[in-house]
């Protein structure tokens, strides 16, 4: 909430000496800085109530202005250690299979991956995410980014076998390394979702292991469907290499559960900051005062001629 105040209230002191001056100092010599002086503070036998009004409204917003009226208000910053993240999904053919979801058996285990996804994707709120997909070969679909719903709108525009049937899952980690490689992150995670066995990848096992154990990105691998149709014991390896956890979604209540698991267990880092913002004020009674000042100049001599 703003609180009003005065940095110099002392300058008010100037008013009492502004009344003293008024009824007992008497004008001696035109001022060289204020030749006006004279018509400001000398009384005249035609005064005018306006006159004299706008007198006294100028020189008491001018001592207002030199008062420095201000506005304090606290504001409170939310200082969060954003994560970069690459979400790794696989959209080999086999990830068409229907009955996934005991709720809904007409979707497929890809749509129902992404909708898990943007899930995720929306629950972080600092962190930097990219999505790279994989099939016969992998790319990134979306580099690193804060902006949540143009990669949310990517997520939707992926399609099962958009790049091939087969699955690459080693090509996709070699990806998502790179680039979190080039990141400046304090923490880098990289999630690894999968329904297959790696079965066309150039890059093999030992040379994928090897980049996960001399990284400092946090590895999460989850395999979808029915044991055995994912290599379980390599992604818990990755996953166990990567200081991550393999997790076994079953059906889509699981897989939305792991992303929230995940989600809860990478939670950002808050620390709450606070300072006070200035509005300084003093321009408006400073303009004030000037326009009145004016006036009075402009009507005193006037009514003196």
């Amino acid at each position: 909430m703003s609180q009003f105040s005065f940095e110099y209230p002392w300058v008010f002191l100037l008013l009492v000496l502004f009344l003293i001056c008024n009824y007992f100092c008497k004008e001696r010599r035109v001022s060289i800085y204020f030749p006006h002086i004279s018509t400001i503070m000398a009384k005249s036998s035609k005064k005018s109530s306006l006159v004299e009004f706008l007198k006294w409204f100028g020189i008491i917003s001018a001592i207002v202005a030199l008062a420095s009226p201000v506005l304090k208000d606290n504001v409170r910053f939310d200082n969060r250690e954003g994560r970069d993240i690459v979400l790794i999904l696989d959209s080999s053919e086999s990830m068409r299979e229907f009955g996934f979801d005991t709720s809904n058996v007409t979707k497929d285990r890809f749509s129902i991956a992404k909708e898990a996804m943007g899930k995720f994707i929306k629950s972080r709120k600092s962190d930097r995410i990219a999505l790279v997909t994989f099939a016969d070969s992998a790319f990134i679909a979306s580099p690193l980014t804060f902006d949540k719903k143009l990669l949310t709108q990517l997520l939707s525009m992926q399609r099962v076998a958009i790049a091939g049937r087969r699955t690459a899952i080693n090509d996709a980690l070699v990806y998502s390394y790179e680039m979190l490689s080039k990141s400046k992150a304090k923490e880098k995670i990289a999630i690894l979702l999968t329904d297959g066995i790696d079965n066309v990848s150039i890059i093999p096992d030992s040379e994928a292991l090897s980049m996960i154990k001399s990284s400092d990105i946090t590895l999460y691998t989850i395999g979808i469907g029915r044991d055995g149709e994912y290599d379980a014991y390599r992604l818990n390896e990755f996953a166990k290499t990567g200081k991550g956890v393999f997790f076994k979604a079953r059906d889509a209540k699981t897989l939305d559960a792991i992303y929230a698991l995940i989600d809860k267990k990478e939670t950002t880092k808050l620390k709450d900051r606070s300072s006070i913002r200035y509005t300084y004020l003093y321009y408006f009674p400073l303009f004030v005062a000037i326009i009145a000042l004016l006036f009075f100049i402009y009507l005193k001599e006037r009514v003196e001629r």
